[in-house]
């Protein structure tokens, strides 16, 4: 297949990747062997955001050293007051400025590696958020879904789901902390974590505001096409998969601030959970809390200002909807291969503010984890319980009230298309 840098070069677009890549860090897995003219950024998904080239914690992977680079040329040194989020920006508004002078359209995909771990933001970033989490998770929780029905983000508010409680041995399957019984250290260690990440996201906002305004100086903000989104839900990942992984974590940290480059910290079980408000669970699960993301896009006297609406997207329909707007195809062959077909749909009647005919069925699977969704009915399978669940997401968009022993006959018939196409590409 194809990644967008190859199939909008082949459109006569001129391509930049920024920030992370985790498709391989050697000829002819890098950006510049997929289709991207230019790129700057990590070559192997995360690294320390204040020095790139500082080896990752022997308890959290062995120690790798994370691979930097800037086209076919590594970068090992960085100065001092370096900081990813910044040089992300920094380098996506350089590339704006340079393919504006040129005479092809092009395409910059910039994919900011904040807020994911390491917990690590200037310190002047985290007082912004001194003290706004000292209510802990539940509180915060709550304030979101009170805040998410002022603002009309729902068709029907849907329920507060419960708390998550440990079911199994999946790994990231975790009990969400009692906050009340949390000694007041830990509390407050917990709360920085918050502060931190709030302060990541602060800084890439204010980066995402100088790439937009870099695009008014170049006289192409109206004619650009902007999207914005996350990959996942919020991680709630925590190094406790292996033994003695926890204790060399808390040793590791021992005596240094949560935002220290030094440290190598995570936002954690609690604070992770609550990020998914109303949703269940987090990043790796299949639950709405995994796989459901807000997306928003700016295309100025195209897409309404304020507009929302609520149909169903995939990350598979990029493809056809950036290729459409480049008013160009999917090749059946490229470079001698035969190419699988595109599975995506274009997503620009849904821009334009039509209703467009959706999936008739989606499928995810990711560490035993699995769903289904077709149409409001939605099948899921956690790693942990190992059985399927299936939910209404019209009437219970938060998957609290279990319709399987109700509905077995939907069940075994959409348990079987998932098998049908978990079966299709394994081949």
């Amino acid at each position: 297949m194809l990644t967008l840098g190859e199939a909008l070069r082949r459109a006569g677009y001129a391509t930049s990747l920024t920030g992370k890549w985790h498709l391989g860090n050697q000829s002819p897995l890098r950006p510049i062997d997929r289709g991207f003219d230019e790129y700057y950024g990590v070559l192997d998904g995360c690294c320390n955001y204040f020095n790139p080239a500082k080896q990752d914690p022997v308890f959290y992977n062995g120690g790798r050293f994370r691979a930097f680079g800037r086209n076919d040329k590594s970068i090992t040194k960085f100065p001092g007051g370096y900081y990813t989020t910044d040089a992300f920006s920094d380098h996506a508004i350089e590339t704006i400025k340079q393919f504006s002078q040129g005479e092809k359209p092009f395409f910059i995909h910039l994919c900011y590696t904040a807020p994911h771990f390491p917990l690590h933001a200037f310190q002047a970033d985290i007082e912004r958020y001194r003290g706004k989490y000292a209510d802990g998770y539940f509180k915060m929780r709550e304030q979101r879904h009170k805040r998410q029905a002022e603002l009309g983000l729902f068709t029907a508010q849907p329920e507060l789901s419960p708390p998550e409680n440990k079911k199994g041995d999946y790994p990231y399957d975790y009990d969400v902390p009692d906050w009340e019984k949390l000694p007041d250290e830990e509390r407050k260690r917990e709360e920085a974590r918050m502060e931190t990440y709030a302060a990541m996201v602060d800084r890439m906002d204010r980066g995402i505001g100088r790439v937009l305004a870099a695009l008014v100086d170049a006289g192409l903000a109206d004619n650009t096409v902007v999207i914005f989104l996350s990959d996942n839900g919020g991680c709630a990942s925590w190094p406790s998969g292996r033994p003695g992984q926890e204790t060399g974590f808390l040793k590791y940290n021992q005596d240094i601030p949560v935002g220290d480059g030094r440290g190598y910290e995570f936002v954690g079980k609690g604070w992770g959970w609550a990020q998914n408000a109303p949703f269940r669970q987090f990043k790796t699960w299949c639950y709405e809390g995994g796989i459901a993301t807000p997306m928003i896009v700016r295309w100025p006297g195209k897409v309404a200002r304020g507009s929302i609406t609520h149909q169903v997207g995939h990350i598979i329909d990029f493809m056809p909807t950036l290729l459409e707007l480049a008013n160009s195809d999917y090749p059946h062959e490229f470079n001698g291969n035969t190419l699988l077909p595109v599975e995506g749909k274009s997503l620009l009647p849904v821009l334009h503010g039509k209703q467009r005919n959706g999936h008739k069925s989606l499928s995810w699977e990711l560490f035993g984890n699995r769903a289904i969704r077709q149409g409001d009915w939605k099948l899921v399978w956690g790693a942990s319980e190992k059985r399927w669940e299936l939910y209404d997401l019209k009437a219970d968009r938060s998957e609290t009230h279990d319709l399987a022993a109700k509905f077995p006959e939907r069940v075994t018939r959409m348990a079987r298309d998932w098998e049908a196409w978990q079966a299709k590409i394994e081949k």
